[in-house]
Parts: structure tokens; sequence; C-alpha cells
């Protein structure tokens, strides 16, 4: 069973058990978040069939509040003695998918 999932502007494919880092969500530690699925998949025990459905939601729980790598913007041009160095830490949220379920 997977399905997708969008938040922060990004799409995330994702299956019940699966920890991943989307940009930060205002969410406390421990607490839930419901997302509703762009597209969702269920596979059946034993029948080979497979069903797409649209109509599902998924369970997360936040894990943790964690910043990225730093990331070096570095500007120059050459022979004007102009060079320019910034990092960049994006905040993100460590989330685990509970569960996948259809309505």
């Amino acid at each position: 069973m997977y399905a997708i999932i969008e938040t922060g502007g990004k799409q995330y494919w994702v299956v019940p058990g699966d920890t991943l880092r989307v940009e930060k969500l205002e969410a406390e530690t421990g607490s839930e978040l419901v997302f509703k699925a762009l597209w969702a998949n269920s596979e059946e025990q034993g029948t080979g069939k497979s069903g797409a459905r649209q109509t599902a939601k998924v369970t997360a729980q936040v894990v943790r509040q964690v910043r990225s790598p730093k990331v070096i913007v570095f500007k120059k041009r050459p022979k004007k003695n102009y060079v320019r160095r910034m990092g960049h830490r994006q905040d993100m949220t460590e989330i685990r998918i509970k569960d996948v379920s259809f309505n």
C-alpha cells in the first residue's frame, strides 16, 4: 500500500513505516498530522489485483523538528574583485508515516 502526498510545494511517495523530512510544519513533537492523498494504491493480498484510488488519507506522526545541512551560496565575478559567500539551513520537520486509509 502506498500513496502520494503533497506538502511544502513538493510531492512525496510514501509507504506506512517511512520516515521522511518535509518543509517545516507548525506541529508539536509527537502530534499526528493527516494529509490528503493525491493518489493511492492498495495491493490486495492473495488476489494479485491492485486498485488505484484517489480518495485516501495519510496519517503521520511528527518525530522531531530539525535543520537541513548547510547549503553554501558562492558568487564570484572574475577580474572584478567581487566575492560573496552565504550559507543557508532550511528548517525541516521529520515525520513517520503511520497509516494509509481509504475513505
